[in-house]
């Protein structure tokens, strides 16, 4: 996947929203208010995902290209690089990872809205 592909895919979630409430390079995408994926645009090779803290160490352990989050929260982050080494279907299914995870911490009423 390219940078391109990734922000159209976040884009299609439900209630999905872009924005840049850090600086003018860090792209945020957001879910009911909360954070679901950041990426940079000028160095647009990585994206930060929230992960489930047991799947985030298995997925560190198996791939190379999948680190602890760069800036984040170690525990339920994972920095991602998407250079072509990891299987699009695997980006995908990480990112669906990630908003779910945003959207299950939502309040009921918060959820109601982006559905």
């Amino acid at each position: 996947m390219n940078i391109e592909e990734i922000r159209e895919y976040c884009l299609a979630k439900k209630g999905a929203e872009e924005s840049f409430p850090f600086d003018n390079d860090t792209l945020v995408f957001k879910a009911g208010g909360k954070m679901f994926a950041l990426l940079s645009l000028e160095n647009a090779t990585s994206i930060n995902l929230k992960c489930d803290p047991e799947h985030a160490a298995e997925l560190r352990e198996r791939y190379a290209e999948i680190l602890p989050g760069f800036h984040m929260n170690k525990k339920h982050w994972n920095t991602v690089v998407y250079n072509g080494s990891l299987p699009d279907d695997l980006i995908r299914s990480l990112i669906d990872e990630s908003y779910d995870l945003v959207v299950a911490g939502l309040s009921k009423k918060q959820r109601e809205l982006l559905f």
